[in-house]
């Protein structure tokens, strides 16, 4: 079962997640062969983190949130709040098999909280510049709650349009760049 997992920091936590950047990273070394994608997101400036995505597979709900919940930099209060939902990875591939590589163009996470009918249960056709993209599901994959991707992209409303327009309750479109120890 494949989950989507974006930790948002809490404002001022920057030195705290810099102190625990390697029990952050060990953490994360205990799931390589389950990781999907991650990465940090950024403010508009480029520079200032905002968060951590990370899209993993693991065998239920309950590891899932012991993923999310026992990370230390969690435990040791730098995010403010998590978004953890199913997902299902429509591309089938992780995003070390994206073809665009690691760098080149901007990168961005675009996330679309649903509300009413779904929306985007499949590929947009001619869109090589998908890192990864799936819906957003509740823990017992019957109902839909948005649409979670990566995208390649040269402006931030342009890797919005991945999106149906109009069909989400909120759209964030978030710079992000790919994760992974330095």
């Amino acid at each position: 079962m494949e989950f989507f997992c974006y930790h948002r920091d809490r404002p001022g936590s920057l030195p705290l997640r810099e102190e625990l950047a390697e029990a952050h990273w060990s953490y994360m070394d205990r799931y390589a062969a389950e990781l999907i994608a991650r990465g940090p997101t950024f403010a508009a400036d480029g520079e200032t983190p905002t968060g951590s995505v990370h899209i993993v597979d693991l065998p239920d709900p309950a590891a899932a949130r012991a993923f999310a919940f026992d990370e230390p930099t969690y435990q040791a209060g730098a995010y403010r709040d998590v978004l953890l939902r199913r997902w299902r990875n429509l591309l089938g591939r992780t995003m070390w098999d994206f073809p665009g590589g690691r760098t080149g163009g901007g990168r961005y996470l675009v996330l679309g909280l649903g509300t009413g009918e779904a929306a985007d249960l499949t590929v947009p056709p001619g869109r090589d510049d998908l890192i990864a993209y799936g819906p957003l599901l509740s823990d017992d994959a019957t109902l839909w709650l948005g649409t979670a991707a990566l995208v390649r992209a040269p402006d931030p409303e342009r890797a919005r349009a991945v999106l149906t327009a109009d069909r989400y309750a909120a759209v964030e479109v978030h710079e992000w760049e790919f994760g992974g120890r330095r």
